[in-house]
Order: structure tokens, then sequence, then C-alpha cells
């Protein structure tokens, strides 16, 4: 099907672009296709090319961006890779991980990527539309793009701003972050550099993240409607609910919204960090604290610490070594200290890693074994296929309740007979998920390969309430709503509080 021949047939898309990375793109997709699926619409989102290591598998076990997945559960639909038909994943040195349709199919440097990759790329995107048009014709395509869409030194291998608008003749919104200032050259400067066929594309302006008094912006919203001759269709306010960055140096600015936490938690924050998007639910735990690590300290101030996902689990392993978190995180253990591993955390916490195929990145890896944490007897080999799968198991520990989630990584992780000092147990019963083991003095050391373990209420609790007897707090109460319940809430808040702000009649014809 060539969307050439069907233009005319199909609803016309809403792209959303903005004037700069972070100028909140993601969220105002996702509100609009949470305002649509509300009135009645079939809103389906799209983003042709994401760089993003925080990712999602869909059930066909393909790889995409957590950030369209999100947007997919606004829609009330599966996510499917087909929303994110390219996806990035940066893996250091200019170098990244190229993955079309949810599969990986290479990875290439910066310098090379447009020479070697547009034009499948474009394909790739093509194929896409058509398929998702195929499936559902009655859909409205929700469009994000990446970055500024005028970057004048890429403009001509764009893949995902105006390349896409034009090609679908879409209704498209320029959304700007008051918050950053400049608001007024942000919007004249971006609308300058485009082209006469492309300025005419852009229907609305949206004012994002404004504080204080919306009615203070009247002027302002004139003087840009007058010098634009585009209408402000929405000044959205500053709003407090967290969503999951999309950059994971994002998360060093995140602060918890919770007063008098009972729980501190530390993650550690890894160079290569991935899928950060796990603790979510940690976050929306008002009795919970979370702070970042990103250098040698004392940990034992908190109750447990989480060791996350690694896009490079070797090159995260040695910058641990390297920088005495190793040395502190085994300490922490040897005083009652309570540590969880999550897929590359995992693998880190075992006593050797080994790269025999360079899938980790230089040669000299493949060379030796490297040395893990060593808190559990696992050794992992990374081989040339990656795992991606939806995963539904039942836990054994710290309770017995039914589990999803799913698993993303590269490499085997098994036991390590030469450690038979370190005895653990198996916390799945599917056995090669994860592992556990409790410490003489008291405290645990577990890890697991399932991505979204903590959205898993019942056992999210249990580990809670581990923690909290151990401080000799009362049990968590009997929860009233999950995790995925809450989510949907913040969805919907945030849908509401848009709709409150934005006029969206003129982009539905």
């Amino acid at each position: 099907m060539e969307l050439e021949t069907i233009s005319n047939e199909i609803k016309k898309p809403i792209m959303v672009l903005g004037t700069s990375s972070g100028a909140g793109k993601s969220l105002t997709v996702t509100a609009i296709c949470r305002i649509l699926k509300n009135s009645g619409e079939e809103p389906i989102p799209f983003k042709g090319q994401n760089m993003s290591n925080n990712a999602w598998v869909d059930w066909e076990g393909g790889e995409m961006a957590y950030s369209q997945a999100l947007q997919a559960f606004a829609c009330g639909i599966n996510p499917t890779s087909e929303m994110n038909p390219i996806l990035l994943k940066p893996q250091g040195n200019s170098t990244s991980e190229v993955i079309h349709l949810g599969k990986s199919i290479g990875t290439t440097t910066a310098k090379n990527y447009y020479k070697d990759w547009f034009i499948p790329g474009w394909e790739v995107i093509k194929k896409s539309l058509s398929s998702i048009y195929k499936k559902s014709p009655n859909s409205r395509l929700i469009i994000e793009g990446a970055g500024s869409p005028v970057e004048m030194n890429l403009i001509h291998r764009d893949l995902t701003n105006l390349r896409i608008a034009k090609y679908l003749n879409a209704n498209c919104i320029l959304v700007t972050d008051i918050e950053r200032g400049g608001v007024f050259a942000q919007i004249i400067g971006t609308l300058e550099l485009m082209k006469p066929e492309e300025k005419k594309l852009i229907k609305g302006i949206i004012i994002n993240r404004f504080r204080g008094d919306l009615s203070l912006f009247e002027e302002g919203k004139k003087w840009i409607e007058s010098k634009t001759k585009i209408p402000v269709i929405g000044i959205i306010p500053w709003l407090n609910d967290s969503f999951p960055p999309e950059d994971s140096l994002d998360l060093i600015e995140k602060k918890s919204r919770f007063s008098n936490p009972e729980i501190k938690v530390g993650i550690i924050k890894l160079p290569s960090i991935s899928n950060f998007s796990d603790f979510d639910p940690l976050e929306n735990e008002k009795s919970i604290l979370i702070e970042w690590i990103r250098e040698s300290q004392n940990l034992k101030k908190y109750d447990f610490i989480i060791l996350p996902g690694s896009k490079q689990t070797i090159k995260d392993q040695i910058f641990l070594e390297n920088s005495g978190l190793s040395q502190e995180i085994r300490e922490y253990s040897n005083s009652h200290g309570n540590i969880i591993g999550i897929c590359g955390g995992l693998q880190m916490l075992g006593t050797s890693l080994e790269d025999p195929y360079s899938k980790e990145g230089p040669k000299i890896y493949s060379q030796q074994k490297t040395k893990g944490i060593g808190l559990l007897p696992l050794k992992t080999t990374f081989f040339e296929k990656k795992l991606t799968r939806q995963i539904n198991s039942e836990s054994l520990w710290p309770c017995q309740s039914k589990i999803s989630g799913f698993e993303i990584h590269n490499g085997k992780t098994e036991l390590d007979n030469t450690q038979n000092s370190l005895n653990i147990s198996p916390i799945f019963t599917d056995l090669n998920l994860g592992w556990y083991k409790e410490n003489k003095k008291g405290g645990t050391i577990a890890g697991t390969y399932i991505h979204g373990i903590f959205e898993n209420d019942i056992w999210r609790d249990q580990y809670i309430n581990l923690i909290r007897k151990r401080k000799k707090l009362p049990a968590l109460k009997k929860r009233t709503s999950s995790y995925k319940v809450k989510r949907e809430t913040i969805i919907e808040n945030l849908a509401n509080e848009f709709n409150k702000h934005l006029n969206l009649s003129s982009l539905l014809n």
C-alpha cells in the first residue's frame, strides 16, 4: 500500500515538532493520544527514528523505545515496533546499535550512519507506515519528531522530522519550552529556517511548561500570532507528575516528590545505564526516597542498592572497579546490605564476564575474563545473538506470585561451579531468570533478567516489606490499586491538564 495513493482517504496525521530537544514532544504526543482516544478516535503513536537506551520489547520480541510504548498505552493499544521502526541505541565512542523493526541489524558510527543507513532507514519507515494503515485504516497517526527540525547540518539527511511531515502532509504542531528562556527567538528562529512549503505545515504552536498565571502571557501570545500568522493553540502549565526521561542525563535532576520517606534507595548511575524506566514504580512509592549514586561513597545510609541495566556491561563493570564503587558495594553487602541487580546489573554481580565475539566493544574484552563484583556465583558469556522476549513466570522469592516483564540482553548467565561456597537459589520458576542469596550477617543479594520486575505489585510489595521488616517498620497495607492502574491515572491526568489548555479542533480536519 503506497501512502501517496490513499493520502486523501486517511485521517490527517498530527505531528509534534519541537524547537529543541527536551521541549516536551514525548509528553505532548502522549497527552494527545489519550485525548483523542477519549474522544472516540483510534490514535496510533509513531516516531520514525528514536535514539534511546530506554527500551521496550513488544509481544513479538521486537525492540522499540519506551516512550513510544508509553504512548501506545495512552492510546489503549499494545505497543509494536512498527510505531518506532528505527531505534538507535548508543554504546559509546559515537557508535550506536541499529535496530530496524525491532531487530538488531548492526552497529554504526555517527559519521557513517547516514551514508550507510539513510536509504534503508527511509524504506523501513515507509514500510512501517504502510503496514500501520493497512492494519488500522481508520486510525490517526500522532507522530513525534526528534530534536529540532531545522538542524541545518543534518536536515538533508533527516529521517524523522520534516521528511515524514511532508510525506504524510501532516498537520504539525511546534512545541517550545518556555522554562528554558528565549521562547520568542526559539519559535521565530525555527520557522525562519524552514522552507515555505514546510512552514505551511505548521498549524499551531504550543508554549510548554509555563509557570504562574497563564493570563500574563496573553500579550506574548498575541505577538507570536501576529508575527508568525500561526495560532498559539495551547499554553501548558508546569506539571508535577513525573514521567520517564528519554535521556539518562535527566536522571540526576529527578527529585523525590514525597516527604518523610521511610526507605532510602540508592541506584548506581552507570555511564551506559539502560532501561531506567524500570524504577518508575519505586518513584511512585510514597515511602521511598531514590538517590542516584555516581561516585564511591559510604553506602550504609541506603536500605537497598540497585545496580541497573547497562548497554555496555563490561565497560560499566570496569568503571565500577576503577571508581571504587565495586569495593563499596562489596563492603555494603558485608554490613547487612541489600542489593538487587537488573539485567546488566545481575551480570556485574557475578564472578566473571567473558566476551568471545567482541560484542561488548574492544577486542581486549574478548582476550581476557573481566572480574565481576563477585557477590553471586554466576558467570556470564556474551554471544552474537541478543535475547528479546516478553516474560510470564512465577516467583518463588520473596513470595509466590505471577510475574510479567521482558528480557532484553546479550549473554548467557550460569552457575560458576568454582564458587560453590556462595550458595544461591532461583527467584523464579523459570530458573534462568534470576537468583538470590542471603548473607550470613543479614541482607540479601539478588539479580534478575526481568525488566519491569517492580511493576509487579505483589512482588514489589513483598520485596519492600522484606526491607521494612529488617528496619522494624510495619508491613505495607494491602494495596488498593496497581502500578499499572496508577500509570493509567497519571496518563489520564496528563491528558486532562493538556485538554484544559489545548485546542486541537483545527488540526482534526
